[in-house]
């Protein structure tokens, strides 16, 4: 998933910890393995290059997790989208750079982007692309429900406290530190480097957050993000930061994108999903909106 997923756990033998940290990560890596837009012998990659000729089978949690995804795509008005890859690859930000494609060219990729292309049968299990030219890519949800798939692994270890991070953009915690105090996390301010928006206590839950100014390219005087809107298929405009606080780290993962494409309109959405979210948005023009109090404010 090209990023650093770490682990943090206490309260057992240290030998317990450590076979119990690892095989957390190993499951990282499986998924990794499937999910991948890169890989060449991911499932991702099968369904790809096949689905378009016919239904491909696909094993039942990645279907469930495809499923999920049509949901929240439903759900944000097509903020949050897994078919996105025809656009990231137009914008060149499959490749790691990034270039600005005409209008046509963005057309042509819209043509083969949508959830409405994509046909999951329940009963066969099978995934079946209904036009040349679909591709899922995972990237803005894999990661959040690889750390919720690790984090099933660290409750069932029985250890009183654990965290785990990936990139550190996605993060889930339960229990307590060694000290007591919960598992606090800090949301840095897009507009100023060292400063902080606010603080999160993660307790059985996951943190999320979505930026522009991650990774990004320049050509002329203009600066574009490599975070689009499936809706518009271009960068994201409108917003810097979007931070989402729920029970699933699946579900934070995605709604943070979607909420940097859709701004807090979607807000309401949340709360369809977790009726305990929180999030955090951070607009073009500096000013901040809030939901819920899950993410505090810093002390003045």
């Amino acid at each position: 998933m090209n990023t650093r997923f770490e682990v943090a756990l206490w309260g057992r033998e240290e030998p317990y910890l450590t076979a119990t940290a690892e095989e957390a990560l190993r499951e990282i890596q499986a998924l990794d393995q499937q999910l991948s837009f890169y890989r060449d012998d991911s499932d991702i990659r099968e369904l790809n290059a096949y689905a378009a000729n016919g239904p491909v089978p696909v094993e039942p949690r990645l279907f469930r997790l495809l499923q999920r995804a049509r949901s929240l795509t439903e759900a944000t008005g097509g903020a949050f989208d897994i078919t996105i890859a025809p656009l990231l690859r137009v914008w060149g930000f499959t490749g790691g750079g990034g270039t600005v494609p005409s209008d046509a060219e963005v057309e042509g990729a819209r043509e083969a982007s949508g959830m409405h292309l994509v046909e999951l049968d329940p009963e066969a299990m099978t995934v079946e692309f209904l036009r040349p030219g679909v591709m899922l890519d995972l990237g803005a949800i894999g990661k959040g429900y690889a750390i919720e798939r690790a984090a099933e692994i660290l409750r069932e270890s029985e250890v009183p406290g654990a965290l785990i991070h990936g990139g550190t953009s996605t993060v889930e915690a339960f229990g307590i530190q060694p000290d007591g105090s919960p598992w606090t996390i800090a949301i840095q301010d897009p507009r100023e480097p060292e400063g902080v928006l606010g603080n999160v206590a993660l307790d059985g839950t996951a943190l999320s957050v979505s930026a522009v100014h991650g990774k990004f390219f320049t050509e002329g005087d203009a600066r574009y993000g490599h975070v689009l809107d499936p809706r518009l298929g271009k960068p994201v405009q409108g917003t810097l930061l979007a931070a989402v606080v729920c029970s699933s780290a699946t579900d934070s993962d995605a709604l943070s994108t979607a909420l940097l494409a859709g701004g807090e309109e979607l807000f309401p959405v949340l709360g369809a999903f977790q009726a305990d979210a929180g999030a955090l948005l951070v607009r073009a023009d500096g000013t901040i909106a809030r939901l819920g109090s899950s993410i505090g404010s810093l002390p003045e």
